[in-house]
C-alpha cells in the first residue's frame, strides 16, 4: 500500500528512505514524493543561511525604474538653469559694478543667484511631487508636495510614508537632493568669486 502522505513526508525529511509510491517495495517518484521535496527544499530555503536566496532582487524595479529616470531629468534641468542664471549673472554684474557701489552690487547678486537656484530645487520637487501623485503612492498632490520637500532636503516627514512598493522612491529623491545640493554648492562658490574678483577691480580703479 502507498504510504500515507505524512509518512512520506518525515521520510524525506530525515532522509530515512524514499516513498514506496508503487506498492512493490522498490522506491518510486511521483506527485506525493515531488510535493515532498518541494516542502524540504521550501524549509531550507527560509532558514536564516539561505534566507537571502529567499529575496526577489527585482522587487524595488519599479522605484529603479521610476527613480533613475527622474534623477537624470532634475539634473539636466539643474545644469540648464544654473548654467543660464550663471550666464546672465556675469554679463549683467559686469555693467552695474562700474556704474553702482560694488559692494552693494556684490550681494545682490549673490541674493539673487541664491533665490533663482532655490526655485530651480523647487521646480525640481515638484517634478517627484508629481511622480508620487501619479503613481497614487501618495494620497493627495499637497502631501506629495511637503513629502517631495522634506525627501530633497533629507529632513524627513514622520507623519508622511510612501505606499509601500515606493518607499525605495523616497531614498532615490534623497540622492538625488544631495547631487543636486552640491550642484548649487559649487555654482554658488563659482559665482561668488567671479563677482567678487570683479568688485575688487572695480575697487582699485
Amino acid at each position: 500500500m502507498p504510504l500515507p502522505a505524512s509518512e512520506v513526508t518525515a521520510g524525506v525529511r530525515d532522509g530515512s528512505r524514499a516513498p514506496d509510491l508503487g506498492g512493490q517495495g522498490a522506491p518510486a517518484v511521483g506527485p506525493t514524493f515531488v510535493f515532498s521535496k518541494f516542502i524540504m527544499e521550501k524549509d531550507q530555503m527560509t532558514h536564516p543561511a539561505f534566507s537571502f536566496l529567499a529575496v526577489d532582487p527585482m522587487g524595488w524595479s519599479g522605484d529603479w525604474i521610476w527613480g533613475l529616470p527622474l534623477i537624470v531629468l532634475t539634473v539636466i534641468i539643474h545644469v540648464a538653469g544654473l548654467g543660464f542664471t550663471g550666464k546672465r549673472t556675469v554679463r549683467l554684474s559686469g555693467g552695474r559694478l562700474e556704474r553702482d557701489h560694488p559692494t552693494l552690487v556684490f550681494v545682490m547678486i549673490v541674493a539673487t543667484t541664491t533665490l533663482l537656484a532655490t526655485c530651480l530645487h523647487a521646480i525640481e520637487a515638484g517634478i517627484w511631487a508629481g511622480a508620487y501623485t501619479l503613481l497614487d503612492a501618495l494620497p493627495d498632490s499637497r502631501s506629495a508636495m511637503l513629502y517631495s520637500l522634506s525627501a530633497m532636503t533629507s529632513y524627513g516627514h514622520e507623519h508622511l510614508v510612501l505606499e509601500g512598493q515606493w518607499q525605495l522612491l523616497g531614498a532615490l529623491e534623497s540622492l538625488d537632493g544631495w547631487l543636486l545640493f552640491g550642484l548649487t554648492a559649487a555654482f554658488l562658490i563659482g559665482v561668488i568669486q567671479k563677482v567678487w574678483l570683479l568688485s575688487s577691480k572695480e575697487k582699485h580703479r
